[in-house]
């Protein structure tokens, strides 16, 4: 198994670019894995139940940690991304997560209230109830994409759910790695929270491990392999994966308002977004107005690239490499491509990827059989509307679905015949951001929900509790089985 994993996992995703520190930081970090497994599965057997005072208590120490270290966060992610948007990192990282940490310290003590459930006339008297429990050790597996919100959102989490957890970083973002693992260590003792590092064989022993729930965000080629060998302790997970995210422009959608908030929704973090617009699908003949209204719109958020602090770079060699090989594999099998570069400069020597409009792509191209995550957006153009809806349910349910209309009875219809892990209408990945939503996909998109009440429930156990008293009706079903007696239950209960 351990074998299989680690081939799926280096065929999935690229070869590490961080190399070992001279200190060896990822020696021996497999045998620091097992051995502070166990040191928190021995520290929850004995606090199963934390108070939510407790919890509170630690949610807001890890707030105020948040916000005394955000600089230092926001320089580190802009080292590993050689350039990352100062912004980007305050905005989709830190804000996210302080907002989410603050929604968790307001309810958690309503969620963790026992419910109160119906008792059928039958088995009165007798009273029952829903009690949340934590399950115990969580595992959280992080990308490289947002290191700082999809590390630290499922952190407090697991932390307002009761639970301890570890937290596996990405080898990609070295530098964003120990600013977290400082941050944390001020908090937190490693038998509540530990951060691990590593390359494949890490992530393939943290997989394996027998967690109480696995929380893992990356692509789906990599979360079908993380998913089997969970499967092999039954292991629970909620993957939050990927996939292709369509903004969709009903015939009666204001232009002017889908190119700019597509624009926006594809630039931010230079398109590097589990839940970026991947392609727009728009009615023929309206597709050039719709491009030259984008340009405009990327063209006011961004006059400058290359030296631009506002644009992001891309991660990578790796990821740059792939992306520039799909445009090239899409211009050689006949796309028309279009280069958004409002100030005509060279980006030699950076990883600046200036956004890419596609257009005329078919499903022969890589660019519309595989996520983009960058800035490439390919423009589909349909007949009718139905075609549209055709086209999004013949392929894999996305993570999230952008509608653009003002039309409430279109809408209905899509929402009706559409699946994805989330919607907006009118906008871009702002679903993501409601605290009071669930977020998750669905099919190769992923499987299970966090944040807000959701997150809660995945993280706790809702134990159903049945209490009698002295008094038991349910001696009315009890052998030796009676004819009279028993047929009198029947016709009152089977009816």
């Amino acid at each position: 198994m351990r074998t299989e994993l680690l081939n799926g996992i280096a065929q999935a995703q690229p070869q590490s670019q961080a190399p070992m520190t001279e200190q060896g930081l990822y020696d021996g970090e497999g045998e620091r894995l097992a051995s502070i497994f166990q040191q928190q599965k021995a520290a929850f057997r004995n606090a199963p139940m934390p108070a939510a005072a407790d919890r509170i208590r630690k949610l807001r120490a890890l707030k105020t940690a948040v916000m005394r270290h955000q600089e230092a966060l926001a320089k580190a992610v802009g080292d590993d991304f050689s350039c990352r948007s100062r912004d980007e990192t305050m905005i989709a990282e830190i804000m996210t997560t302080v907002q989410s940490i603050n929604y968790m310290v307001k309810h958690v003590r309503r969620w963790m209230r026992p419910s109160g459930r119906h008792v059928n006339m039958l088995f009165a008297p007798a009273a029952n109830q829903v009690v949340y429990q934590p399950l115990g050790v969580v595992g959280i597996m992080v990308p490289w994409n947002y290191p700082i919100q999809l590390a630290l959102v499922p952190l407090a989490t697991a932390i307002c759910s009761g639970n301890r957890a570890m937290i596996k970083m990405s080898e990609f973002t070295p530098a964003t790695n120990e600013a977290i693992r400082t941050l944390l260590a001020e908090v937190f003792s490693e038998d509540e929270v530990a951060v691990i590092e590593g390359e494949i064989e890490v992530s393939s022993a943290f997989s394996e491990t027998p967690w109480d729930h696995l929380i893992f965000t990356g692509s789906t080629a990599v979360g079908k392999h993380v998913m089997a060998a969970a499967a092999k302790n039954l292991t629970p997970v909620t993957l939050e994966l990927g996939g292709k995210s369509p903004a969709l422009i009903a015939p009666d959608a204001n232009l002017d308002h889908a190119a700019e908030r597509i624009c926006f929704g594809k630039s931010l973090n230079a398109g590097q977004t589990c839940i970026a617009p991947d392609y727009v699908l728009i009615p023929e003949g309206r597709e050039k107005e719709f491009i030259a209204r984008y340009y405009r719109a990327f063209s006011r958020m961004y006059p400058t690239l290359r030296d631009n602090p506002d644009y992001t770079a891309i991660i990578n060699d790796r990821q740059y490499q792939r992306l520039v090989s799909w445009l090239q594999d899409a211009e050689a099998k006949g796309a028309t491509i279009s280069q958004l570069n409002p100030a005509d400069e060279n980006f030699a020597g950076t990883r600046k990827l200036p956004p890419h409009i596609v257009e005329n792509a078919t499903d022969e191209m890589t660019i519309l059989q595989e996520e983009l995550f960058g800035p490439i957006l390919p423009v589909v153009t349909y007949r009718s509307f139905d075609e549209a809806l055709d086209y999004i349910a013949d392929r894999d349910r996305p993570l999230a679905l952008y509608l653009f209309s003002y039309n409430r009875q279109l809408e209905e219809k899509v929402l009706e015949r559409t699946h994805a892990g989330g919607v907006s209408v009118n906008d871009t990945l702002m679903h993501i951001a409601q605290d009071d939503m669930p977020f998750g996909g669905i099919g190769p998109s992923g499987m299970g929900h966090y944040h807000g009440k959701e997150g809660f429930i995945t993280l706790s156990k809702a134990k159903a509790v049945h209490r009698k008293g002295r008094i038991n009706s349910g001696r009315a079903i009890y052998p030796p089985y009676n004819k009279k007696r028993h047929g009198l239950v029947y016709k009152l209960f089977i009816r």
